[in-house]
């Protein structure tokens, strides 16, 4: 019968002998998550048998990561802004990076009452939610051209008990009639729209690591031609659905940040800038509607 150490020992062979360059952490991640066991634990008592049932369910997941499908799609679990969230593979794993997009949006907040968000093409909802978890004050409305992905971020907003202070649409960008009801109208106006976009350029995908280009879903990274055709989309509309002073964010690429920055200043936004992630690339491009002037 196989111990947790052994079987630990096994599994970081199996990911190494696979190319996987994380393999220890990868192995032990998967330990954990079919055992139970923390570190402590697994330190104390590495002799300890496992069963055989939970040795082949083990091995069985250590083969699917072998195979390249990332440890989140396998567990259902990944965590963003000290939250858990379940995802699958009908939604982009969320990323440390988009944290620094979440963390601007709620410097911008800042002290409005009861913000309204729109988070565009939402995914698994993590931003969104994110926010609404930040500001109990909060409510907002989730968009995604995706059914699969729409039931991803309505299963997370209802674990993180948050569902009665968001709505999910499915539409592609502003197409619903969802938006023609709202756009135009006081009732359908945002304080902020959020947006992590699909932004690689559609011949640039095939050059991705294996684990993105084969398991998350194409439609939440093709942005076309040359990866700017949502920021094009969004920012050409966004101006309809926030209020005055409200504020346009967008995670970017990192080569991305003057582009769209361009865009958003020939759309009328104001104080626009573009704002590093933790490793200093450019990783957000925000600016805000421009107050109405009472003459």
């Amino acid at each position: 019968m196989q111990t947790l150490e052994s079987l630990l020992k096994k599994g970081t062979t199996i990911l190494k002998d696979n190319g996987l360059e994380e393999a220890g952490l990868d192995a032990w991640l998967l330990l954990e998550f079919k055992t139970g066991k923390n570190r402590a634990y697994y330190f104390a008592h590495g002799d300890e048998p496992v069963s055989d049932e939970t040795a082949a369910e083990y091995l069985t997941l250590i083969g699917r990561r072998a195979g390249h499908i990332p440890v989140q799609q396998l567990t259902h679990q990944a965590f963003f802004m000290g939250y858990e969230f379940y995802v699958n593979e009908n939604v982009l794993i969320p990323r440390q990076d988009t944290e620094t997009l979440v963390e601007e949006a709620l410097k911008h907040l800042g002290n409005v009452e009861k913000p309204e968000i729109l988070d565009m093409c939402t995914g698994s909802g993590c931003i969104l939610l994110s926010l609404l978890l930040e500001r109990q004050d909060a409510c907002g409305t989730g968009v995604d051209v995706s059914p699969e992905a729409l039931e991803v971020a309505k299963k997370n907003a209802g674990i993180l008990k948050v569902e009665n202070r968001a709505d999910f649409v499915e539409s592609d960008l502003f197409s619903a009639p969802y938006f023609c009801e709202k756009g135009g109208k006081d009732s359908g106006k945002y304080d902020i729209l959020i947006s992590n976009p699909p932004y690689i350029a559609t011949g640039e995908i095939e050059t991705l690591m294996e684990e993105v280009r084969l398991h998350d879903p194409r439609k939440a990274l093709d942005g076309m031609e040359d990866g700017l055709y949502f920021y094009r989309k969004i920012t050409a509309e966004a101006g309809r659905y926030l209020k005055p002073g409200g504020w346009l964010l967008y995670e970017i690429g990192c080569t991305q940040g003057e582009a769209v920055s361009t865009m958003m200043k020939a759309a009328g936004f104001t104080g626009v800038q573009i704002v590093k992630d933790l490793p200093g690339l450019d990783r957000v491009v925000l600016g805000q509607k421009q107050e109405e002037i009472h003459v």
